[in-house]
């Protein structure tokens, strides 16, 4: 019976484990993007998954993920308020949520925007 709770308790942290994984990687390809040269953000996440997956004290564990779902937090917290800055108008340069949603939007019917020419 003690194996038993043992099994379900590390199916029950393995599950809590992937679930912050899945949150911090969502928030890192959504927020920070993969393209750009900007993969180096979800390597280091990964990497510090796979360097942590022996990690057998509890206390560290813990400390790890509560870290991991707390950046998580906070890449969506930053990008939440980013948008209400931007639906108020609050003096905050535009140009560049502009420029992601007209790329986006070309790249739905199959164009792509020309590189505009900065002296």
């Amino acid at each position: 019976m003690g194996e038993r709770k043992k099994t379900m308790g590390s199916t029950k942290e393995a599950t809590r484990v992937l679930n912050v994984y899945r949150q911090i990687l969502k928030a890192v390809d959504k927020h920070i993007g993969k393209d750009g040269g900007k993969g180096h953000f979800r390597e280091y996440v990964i990497d510090e998954f796979r360097k942590n997956k022996a990690l057998s004290d509890e206390a560290a564990v813990r400390d790890k993920l509560k870290l991991a779902h707390d950046y998580a937090f906070l890449l969506n917290s930053v990008h939440h308020h980013k948008e209400l800055l931007f639906s108020y108008n609050i003096a905050v340069d535009r140009s560049d949520e502009v420029k992601k949603i007209l790329d986006k939007s070309a790249a739905s019917v199959g164009l792509r925007l020309p590189d505009v020419y900065q002296p």
